[in-house]
């Protein structure tokens, strides 16, 4: 039998799509003590303004890969620490998380701590499962991908495919032109790529940009480092063209409000990213006719030409088939 104390659900996630995808599941813990563990960026802070929330710092193995192993280390010790201090003071019962890299020690000592694991691989992987998800697989009882073939490649893996394509007409949009490069780092490249089809006259549209901590502030506009992410969706809901990197996150919220989206991959050979997991993101997304690549400015000024000529679609996630069984999960887990 159930045991009648609810269980404390700790939900963690790194930024931009992973904790995302937390709030997607909101109709799982709203009804159970929760906190959320996640990165210090501008969602993470507008989360905190309603939620119990703890900060990690950021650190993934890619940055090794980039060259910057000093950073990596330094992210992993500061990591632990943070890491176990949260799970001291509040060891949960069911641990659910969507990932990645600052969020695995996060969830080992959860485990060492008794609670239920749970692991939901990243949207994003289409194709494979992410290295966060080979790694700390090891660690869930319970393994979830979000695409068939995905899963597949994850031995154990249950399967719970969201994606869905919305019908209807769009609705009214002004002329705004929003470009983003997400909640992690700066993407100067996407910022100049617009820039430079400002200056070249190729886009009348008033433009709002958020060009991440420490990136390129593009002049003679509204340019700002980050945004709180209900100020974020307001912009979505006016914004006719949406310019954005490759992340899940970005592109749905971009979709789901009916914007004509330019995404532009951000690149392991330009140092951009840990991995080039974003172009296999857009390709898929392009496949199905929801969005445009640009990774030059000829490409770039093509895109925005289509942008206003073809019918907007719209595309969301819906995880009611996923939040079903979590629910059941927490509801068979006792509370200590």
């Amino acid at each position: 039998m159930p045991s009648a104390r609810k269980p404390l659900i700790c939900l963690a996630a790194s930024g931009g799509g992973h904790v995302r995808q937390i709030l997607d599941l909101k109709p799982v813990w709203q009804d159970y003590p929760h906190y959320i563990v996640t990165e210090d960026t501008a969602l993470g802070r507008s989360i905190a303004a309603e939620e119990e929330v703890h900060f990690v710092p950021h650190f993934a193995l890619g940055q090794a890969r980039l060259g910057d192993r000093g950073a990596m280390l330094s992210g992993a010790w500061r990591s632990i620490v943070a890491s176990w201090r949260i799970i001291a003071r509040r060891p949960p019962d069911l641990f659910i998380t969507t990932g990645a890299g600052s969020q695995l020690f996060v969830m080992i000592f959860a485990r060492m701590r008794g609670a239920k694991v749970v692991l939901v691989d990243s949207f994003a992987r289409f194709r494979a499962p992410s290295a966060f998800a080979k790694l700390a697989g090891r660690f869930a009882h319970v393994r979830i991908a979000q695409s068939a073939e995905s899963g597949a490649a994850w031995p154990g893996a249950l399967v719970f495919d969201p994606f869905r394509i919305e019908e209807g007409a769009a609705p009214a949009k002004a002329p705004l032109l929003f470009a983003t490069v997400g909640a992690t780092l700066p993407f100067d490249r996407l910022v100049r790529l617009v820039e430079k089809a400002r200056d070249d006259g190729l886009i009348p549209e008033e433009i709002v940009v958020q060009h991440g901590d420490g990136g390129h502030a593009m002049p003679g506009v509204r340019s700002v480092e980050g945004l709180p992410f209900d100020e974020v969706k307001a912009l979505l809901e006016r914004a006719s063209i949406v310019v954005c990197h490759g992340g899940t996150g970005s592109l749905i919220t971009a979709l789901r409000a009916w914007c004509q989206v330019i995404a532009v991959p951000r690149a392991f050979a330009r140092g951009e990213h840990y991995d080039d997991h974003q172009s296999e993101i857009v390709d898929a997304f392009e496949e199905r006719g929801l969005i445009q690549r640009a990774d030059t400015d000829a490409q770039f000024a093509a895109a925005l030409i289509a942008a206003r000529e073809r019918p907007a679609r719209s595309a969301t996630t819906d995880p009611a088939a996923l939040v079903d069984y979590l629910r059941t999960l927490a509801e068979a887990t006792p509370g200590r």
